[in-house]
């Protein structure tokens, strides 16, 4: 499964509703039973316990014992901002090879960071350091 314009959405709604007017990220996921979750990014005021905006979507998919298939994450800096597409960080670009290479995740467009485009971790990362073991 590939990154649709739904999961850009969803998680362009959720933005919207759980940081009106202000900067913030939000993810949207599939799962391979078709479930769609989602989740937002955690900043304590307080410490360095913040956690990606992928991270709860990617425990509930945990919990439900369902694979990740595909993964959306947007944000932007200020309530005034363009809304942008953001590759994975490092961290959940590891999350997500817990359900191997062909992951589709969302990947700004090089002109235009508002626009996306689908692509596998595969493509994202070909070099990932679990290629030396497994031959992939």
């Amino acid at each position: 499964m590939q990154v649709d314009q739904e999961l850009i959405d969803t998680a362009t709604a959720l933005l919207e509703q759980r940081f009106p007017g202000q900067g913030g990220i939000a993810a949207a996921l599939y799962t391979a039973s078709g479930s769609l979750l989602t989740s937002v990014v955690f900043e304590p005021e307080w410490g360095g316990g913040g956690l990606c905006a992928e991270t709860g979507a990617i425990c509930e998919a945990a919990k439900r014992n369902e694979a990740v298939v595909a993964s959306a994450c947007v944000g932007r800096l200020s309530g005034d901002a363009p809304i942008m597409i953001l590759t994975p960080c490092g961290i959940c670009q590891e999350r997500l090879f817990h359900w191997g290479p062909d992951v589709a995740v969302a990947v700004p467009d090089a002109a235009d960071p508002t626009r996306w485009h689908s692509k596998t971790l595969r493509e994202v990362q070909p070099y990932y350091w679990v290629n030396a073991y497994t031959g992939r």
